[in-house]
């Protein structure tokens, strides 16, 4: 089970929001430490609050030249029922509105500033998030099939696999679209289907509602789940097509649309928790990953992924949370996949999330674990920033709630590119044939084997 493994202060309670930081500013500037963070962005924390308290200086300055222009005006009329000169009144009451206005556009000002700082933040971590620079800090929970392993160097790699199966053609995929994309066949463009579709049917048989959703999306869309303004590069940006007068981007993850539908909105209560699934293609520029995983299907700019959102109530996060990571597990499971749950430290975890917990699967050919999944938790995080609440139901204790921000959470359930990495590799044969799991067999007419 998830466990406290650190030694900095707790950020439960703790909301990245203009109004607070400064009341928590020390724990969030140790949580961005935590996770590495530069100088300059532990020093952001301090730049927030200063220019918070210098808006509420100018703001008082503003309220107060208003009410000086209201009595003015309001002296105004009587001085000139009764016959008086009202220039000077007239001229202070223009000089009180240019202080406020000059106030307000100075607010505005370093409101944007200041919002743009707080978007570049990290979200606080949980406790359960461990200490850690790097992967190689990372817990692992628990390791399910280590005995089916197939441990040795005479095991083949997926692509040369699927090319003996006469399903795979990266050339083909180099001719049209360049390098990182790839070209499936035959039986295994069948099996990559098959997978997809059995994570579909197992999702909807644990509660989740299939979604299908736009693979475009907007640049606030981006910022409301985390991806902007920090990975920018990592994107696909459309440019001849925008968004309500806002850049396009090719979705990363449907994460992206799934979290977002709501944004803005107040929801009730009674329609929490929201649990949703899409199977979608996702784009990724994969910026940093020059020379990195360039054999085979492993890392591609474009891949298939079943991804999992749920938004619900605070209180019930981290059970929603477990249920969803157990949701991905047993898919590993059914596919009888050897797998392992790692529990991603401080210095590894994504930027939007405040626990996660990768589910890496073995890989014969390369003799080691590699992700296939990753449950992370937001907390509030993504709610906040894309202004979605919702209103709690009414009690004997509180027969008025104020609207609350939801938790929203994610997880891949699973990549399909890299379960078909597995599953061809995991279940390979001395000839070069591929055992179909049974699970997958009504997908594929009762085939037993690929060859």
């Amino acid at each position: 089970r998830l466990r406290p493994l650190s030694a900095r202060p707790s950020a439960a309670g703790v909301a990245l929001e203009l109004r607070t930081l400064k009341d928590n500013a020390d724990v969030v500037k140790e949580h961005v430490r935590a996770r590495g963070g530069s100088d300059d962005a532990i020093k952001s924390v301090d730049a927030i609050v200063e220019l918070n308290t210098k808006r509420a200086s100018l703001q008082k300055d503003r309220d107060a030249a208003l009410a000086t222009r209201k009595k003015l005006s309001g002296t105004i009329g009587k001085a000139i029922k009764n016959g008086e000169d009202v220039e000077a009144l007239k001229a202070e009451v223009a000089a009180a509105g240019a202080t406020a206005d000059a106030a307000s556009e100075q607010m505005d000002a370093i409101e944007q500033e200041a919002t743009s700082l707080l978007e570049a933040l990290p979200n606080v971590l949980a406790d359960v998030t461990p200490e850690g620079r790097d992967e190689t800090d990372n817990v692992v929970l628990r390791e399910w099939g280590t005995e089916k392993r197939k441990i040795g160097e005479d095991y083949k790699w997926h692509d040369e696999l699927a090319e003996g199966l006469s399903g795979y053609d990266p050339e083909a995929a180099s001719r049209v679209a360049g390098a990182r994309f790839a070209v499936l066949k035959g039986n295994v463009a069948r099996l990559e289907r098959a997978l997809a579709n059995f994570f579909l049917d197992a999702h909807l048989q644990n509660g989740y509602e299939e979604v299908s959703s736009p693979l475009l999306v907007s640049r606030s869309a981006l910022r409301g789940t985390g991806q902007l303004p920090k990975f920018e590069d990592d994107l696909f940006r459309v440019a001849n097509h925008g968004v309500r007068g806002e850049d396009a981007f090719l979705i990363p993850t449907s994460e992206v649309p799934l979290t977002n539908f709501w944004r803005g909105e107040t929801l009730q209560e009674k329609e929490l928790p929201i649990r949703m699934v899409a199977h979608t293609p996702c784009f990724r520029a994969e910026a940093g990953s020059y020379g990195r995983d360039t054999r085979g299907l492993i890392r591609q700019h474009q891949f298939g992924k079943v991804e999992l959102v749920k938004i619900v109530a605070p209180e019930h996060a981290d059970a929603e949370a477990d249920a969803l990571l157990n949701d991905a597990e047993l898919l590993l499971q059914a596919l009888e996949l050897p797998y392992r749950a790692v529990q991603l430290c401080a210095g590894d975890v994504g930027f939007s999330a405040q626990r996660c917990v990768d589910l890496e699967v073995w890989l014969p050919g390369q003799q080691e674990y590699r992700e296939v999944s990753s449950c992370s938790l937001m907390g509030d995080f993504q709610a906040r920033r894309m202004n979605l609440r919702y209103k709690p139901a009414p009690s004997d204790k509180d027969k008025k709630p104020r609207p609350r921000f939801p938790c929203t959470m994610n997880g891949s359930g699973l990549a399909v590119g890299r379960a078909l990495v597995a599953v061809l590799e995991n279940h390979q044969n001395d000839d070069g044939s591929v055992n179909v799991p049974e699970v997958l067999r009504p997908y594929l007419q009762g085939a037993t084997e690929l060859k």
